[in-house]
């Protein structure tokens, strides 16, 4: 593919954008047949318009005039039927094109690794679920068939008038060659211009989202006025992208009406000379000229209006491009399992695992440990050790490089991927709920789970009675990312959601570690049950809510420094987690 500072056109990209109006063949091209039809249409009335200025002048023929006009206004009025049905199935099919390319794109973005998002910011990839894939429905309701319609009026008005007299023909079409060189020049100049605008478009996306998300931790810092002088200075730049798209046009533009001028003044002349020379029969020339003058300004006028369509067909291409830059990632966890099993027993082995997020600098090396089927296995170290990427790659969210990762005694990587997920429920610090009621939430869309067992699970660990004073109760909306709650509220929804679920493997990744002291009773109490008879695997770093833990894997620097039970690790002088439990219980 080709990039978007590359050919002003690309053909291959141009097939992969039509290729999804394949299901709407049979309607986009009888749109194609109709906009033949009005063209010819167009054709017809222009000649009949010449001839009854002809006929009055030449015969003062009322009768003839009046059947002419007759036959005129059936012309325009079928027109004018073409012109709607074009319009209106021109649109149809690019809103179909566009829903079946979101609908694939956004499973594309469901499926990709969790990579991918930590290096594109995530503004980005809504512009291109949204605004880029909106210039693609553009490319079929303004680009194809009107562009179609304009060039088949091109060919047909300069047939027209080098058949009805060549002479005056050649004289019309003197300036199209200067006409030809300033479009070709226009699209290249175009062509990088909406580049230009579409990059910032999503540099702009990218900004705002980021910083609305983030507006608390903007007004913590009393960055306001510095943000907002960055946002100034990002919209100066989108806006400085859209003038010099502007520009084009008003360089383009103009120079289309000189040209025309140009040709119809060339007509006049050559029909004045005609006229001396006797050429032409004067009666006639009344006719011939409104004809041509008729077929200039159609001429012309397509050529204008392929300017605007070329605008809209070049921002769909740029847009697409971008689309399809996202579909032909290979950002992917491969899921080649074939094992598909009801569920895990829950035993979990990592043998000398290596792995790093950036190719060389390894975040886990050569780590191996052992957990048995419903034990509670805690991992501790400091930030960076490697703990959430052990559990990140449980739940193959990334792509280990060296080792084996095995669960029941078979390869991680021969499990079909959402045999794992549908297994290993994940609980986070940062629990994320949407703007949604606490049922949806907590089902995530699954019919499955009834209201009954969503309650049971409420009561089973303890969050029932605050769901209960809310307003609506379980159909209290919580909003964007749940921001209605307190921590250990959304905390306790979490812990809900996994449990209807009823995984084989808990994950809990600091789960208490951002909550008060009476929330963080109720969550103990909760985890508590949670990890009855399943494998459960908690990082944590205040160390209460572990020592209950069968065992505590110590990491450091990415590697298995220590392991036993609370107990035993203390015994262990100048040992790690002696050490940490002395830091934080000096007191």
């Amino acid at each position: 593919m080709s990039s978007v500072t590359g050919k002003a056109f690309d053909i291959k990209l141009f097939r992969r954008v039509l290729s999804y109006a394949r299901p709407y063949r049979l309607m986009f091209a009888f749109s194609l047949f109709l906009t033949i039809l009005g063209g010819a249409l167009l054709m017809i009335r222009i000649f009949y318009i010449g001839q009854m200025v002809s006929v009055f002048v030449k015969y003062n023929d009322k009768e003839g005039l009046a059947n002419l006009a007759v036959i005129l206004v059936g012309l325009i009025c079928l027109e004018a039927v073409i012109q709607f049905s074009i319009t209106n199935m021109s649109n149809i099919v690019g809103q179909n094109v566009i829903r079946d390319v979101r609908v694939e794109l956004f499973r594309k973005i469901c499926s990709l690794r969790l990579k991918y998002f930590d290096q594109n910011p995530i503004g980005r990839l809504v512009t291109r679920a949204v605004s880029d894939i909106e210039t693609i429905a553009d490319v079929f309701s303004q680009g194809i068939l009107t562009i179609s319609s304009d060039l088949l009026k091109l060919v047909l008005v300069v047939t027209l008038m080098l058949v009805y007299d060549w002479r005056l023909g050649l004289a019309a079409l003197a300036p199209i060659p200067i006409l030809i060189w300033a479009t070709v020049v226009f699209k290249k100049v175009i062509k990088a211009a909406f580049s230009s605008v579409r990059t910032e478009v999503a540099n702009l996306n990218t900004f705002t989202q980021e910083h609305i998300t983030g507006m608390k931790i903007v007004q913590i810092f009393n960055r306001e006025e510095k943000e907002a002088e960055t946002f100034r200075l990002i919209n100066e730049k989108h806006k400085k992208a859209h003038i010099k798209s502007v520009w084009a046009f008003s360089v383009f533009l103009p120079s289309v009406e000189i040209l025309s001028a140009a040709s119809l003044g060339l007509v006049i002349v050559c029909s004045s000379l005609l006229l001396k020379s006797e050429v032409i029969d004067g009666a006639e020339l009344a006719g011939t000229i409104t004809m041509y003058i008729m077929l200039i300004s159609n001429l012309y006028r397509p050529i204008r209006m392929l300017a605007d369509r070329f605008n809209v067909l070049q921002m769909g291409m740029v847009g697409s491009e971008r689309v399809f830059k996202v579909l032909d990632t290979e950002e992917y966890v491969q899921d080649k399992g074939l094992i598909h099993i009801a569920e895990f027993n829950g035993e979990i082995e990592f043998k000398d695992v290596d792995f790093s997020y950036n190719v060389p600098e390894k975040v886990l090396k050569g780590v191996s440990f052992k957990v048995e089927q419903g034990e509670t296995v805690a991992f501790v170290g400091a930030t960076g050790a490697g703990k959430t990427s052990i559990i990140n790659l449980i739940s193959r969210f990334y792509e280990f490089q060296n080792g084996t990762i095995l669960i029941d005694g078979a390869d991680i990587r021969n499990y079909a991927k959402e045999t794992i997920r549908t297994n290993v429920a994940l609980v986070l610090q940062d629990v994320f709920l949407f703007s949604d009621t606490i049922h949806n939430n907590i089902t995530l869309g699954d019919r499955s789970i009834t209201r009954s067992k969503v309650v049971a699970a409420a009561k089973y660990v303890g969050a029932h009675d605050f769901i209960m004073n809310l307003p609506d109760n379980y159909d209290f909306n919580v909003r964007e990312r749940g921001g209605v709650l307190s921590v250990g509220q959304r905390q306790l929804i979490s812990f809900i959601r996994a449990y209807v679920y009823q995984p084989r493997i808990l994950v809990l990744d600091e789960a208490t570690s951002s909550i008060d002291t009476e929330s963080e009773f109720l969550i103990q109490r909760a985890i508590k049950k949670l990890t009855q008879d399943r494998t459960a695997l908690i990082i944590a770093h205040r160390l209460s809510t572990i020592y209950n833990s069968d065992r505590i894997i110590v990491l450091d620097n990415g590697q298995v420094v220590e392991e036993g039970n609370h107990t035993e690790l203390l015994k262990i002088e100048q040992g790690y987690y002696k050490r940490l439990h002395d830091l934080q219980f000096m007191e």
